[in-house]
């Protein structure tokens, strides 16, 4: 009961900051964020929202996110849920009209804002994340479950408990592409259901009496990447339908013509051609490792926070996710999540080189925590990234994490996730590879340790001028609001563009700090 009281003591003092239950259109989450539609931007208090103590910080993209960090976000969402609709109940009508110049000045942030981060590349990869982002709870689920099962399998242990096992784990991903399909049409505009039943054709296993390219068709031919392709052709099928076919006839002709034309193309076309693609992926990856596996983990670890930094890691979610289908793990998951490991260093490197400036000290205390689960954005956002040189040695930290998975990776011993979404130690649980658990874990931690003293040598040798010392390392209250005012020295504190689910927006306030590194 005290932990219901506290998640929504949390939604109660949200609400009045975002403007109260009349300003808010529409209350959605992900896995760190409390994503709000608002009516009007201008009524929102952001600094009163950052000084709660359970928002770790706030970003502005297209919607308006909350940082609560992940767990907290799924418990606190529908108790506000639950307070605006009690609120629009009591008042239905109380709805706040602005003068006409606040009003304009709302809606030119908010313009503006939405211009900043509306390139089509960018758009398109966030639709690529609204996609599969919903996708990662059940992926975590399943792959502790599948790691649980492969355990009690190798020791022989429990044998009727662990078919049953193996079911739970294995019959979401056979059916992934389903689920896949349903919310690409619901992104796109379609039909969602429509959108799933034409990726339904690709895991269904009639289609292996099907002769497609001088070849037989085998079910799951193409994963997710089909199913993402024939639901996007569904959808256009299906609004090409609604535009020309008589009202009169609409609920009978434009379903079935959606899912005949989509799904003949799928079954002649996309599953050859998807599948084709989908191969070379693993292929690719192995290749990648197996060859240059120090270099390529080395670049791969260094680069991974820079591209959460202009919302590119969004690319990998459909990778990681055909890597998962084909063998059952990603192995680059392991690697990018040294990255964090290298942040996790730099901000200890911070805590012992600013030893008088209690505010960034009782930061990286606070945040620490959730840096070893894998949640590094309040070291980065709060730390490292105001500060300028941190942030460039914690991805030097990442980079020899990432070498030191990758050259394992070179030698034989594979190292992969079963799932995406989690990393730091909030990773060992999902861990698989080629030579066994222990092995695969002990490279793992072998490879954080490498990053976290690397981000610290480097931070704590590197990172800090004559000037940066002089400036920081004293007392400041509030120290991130300082340095967010001061900009630092730093070449990194604005970077150019961001986007994706759990990526900030670089025009926010960087004192506090999003989730999901």
């Amino acid at each position: 009961m005290a932990t219901e009281d506290k998640n929504r003591a949390t939604a109660a003092a949200i609400l009045p900051l975002v403007g109260g239950a009349a300003n808010v259109a529409s209350i959605a989450h992900c896995m760190t964020r409390l994503r709000l539609g608002l009516h009007d931007r201008t009524l929102v208090d952001d600094e009163a929202l950052k000084a709660l103590p359970a928002v770790m910080g706030v970003v502005e993209d297209d919607t308006y996110q909350i940082v609560l960090g992940p767990g907290t976000v799924a418990r606190v969402t529908p108790e506000f849920e639950q307070l605006v609709e009690e609120g629009r109940e009591a008042a239905p009508t109380a709805v706040t009209v602005p003068a006409d110049d606040l009003a304009a000045q709302g809606a030119a942030i908010k313009a503006q804002q939405k211009a900043k981060n509306a390139t089509p590349f960018k758009l398109f990869l966030r639709k690529i994340a609204n996609i599969f982002v919903p996708l990662i709870p059940a992926l975590i689920g399943c792959g502790i479950i599948a790691g649980l099962n492969g355990l009690l399998v190798n020791l022989e242990w429990l044998p009727a408990v662990t078919p049953a096992l193996a079911a739970m784990a294995s019959g979401f991903m056979a059916l992934i592409a389903v689920f896949v399909g349903y919310n690409t049409a619901k992104e796109f505009g379609g039909t969602p259901i429509l959108g799933g039943a034409v990726a339904a054709i690709i895991v269904f296993p009639g289609v292996a009496n099907i002769d497609a390219f001088g070849q037989t068709l085998s079910p799951g031919q193409g994963g997710v990447l089909g199913a993402l392709g024939a639901a996007v052709l569904a959808v256009y099928v299906e609004k090409w339908c609604r535009r020309w076919v008589p009202e009169a006839l609409d609920v009978l002709v434009t379903p079935t013509l959606t899912v005949l034309i989509s799904g003949l193309v799928t079954i002649f076309g996309l599953m050859f051609v998807a599948g084709e693609i989908s191969s070379a992926i693993g292929t690719f990856a192995d290749w990648l490792l197996s060859n240059g596996g120090a270099g390529a983990g080395f670049v791969l670890g260094g680069l991974f926070l820079p591209l959460v930094m202009l919302g590119l890691h969004q690319a990998l979610i459909p990778i990681h996710t055909t890597l998962i289908e084909q063998q059952g793990y990603t192995v680059l998951l392991p690697i990018l999540a040294m990255a964090g490991a290298g942040q996790v260093g730099a901000a200890m490197a911070v805590y012992f080189r600013l030893p008088r400036n209690e505010s960034i000290r009782r930061t990286i205390k606070s945040a620490l925590p959730a840096g070893l689960l894998g949640v590094g954005e309040p070291l980065i956002y709060g730390v490292s990234l105001p500060l300028g040189r941190p942030f460039i040695t914690a991805c030097v930290g990442g980079a020899f994490g990432g070498g030191f998975v990758g050259l394992f990776n070179q030698l034989g011993d594979t190292v992969g996730s079963t799932a995406i979404g989690p990393s730091g130690w909030a990773l060992f649980p999902l861990l698989d590879g080629n030579h066994g658990l222990g092995s695969t874990i002990a490279i793992y931690a072998g490879g954080l340790l490498v990053g976290y003293v690397a981000g610290f040598l480097a931070t704590y040798f590197f990172a800090f001028s004559k000037d940066l010392l002089t400036e920081f390392n004293v007392s400041q209250e509030p120290a991130a609001s300082t340095i967010a005012a001061t900009g630092g020295a730093a070449p990194c504190t604005t970077p150019s563009a961001a986007g994706g689910p759990d990526t900030p927006d670089p025009g926010t306030d960087p004192a506090k700090a999003p989730a999901g590194v």
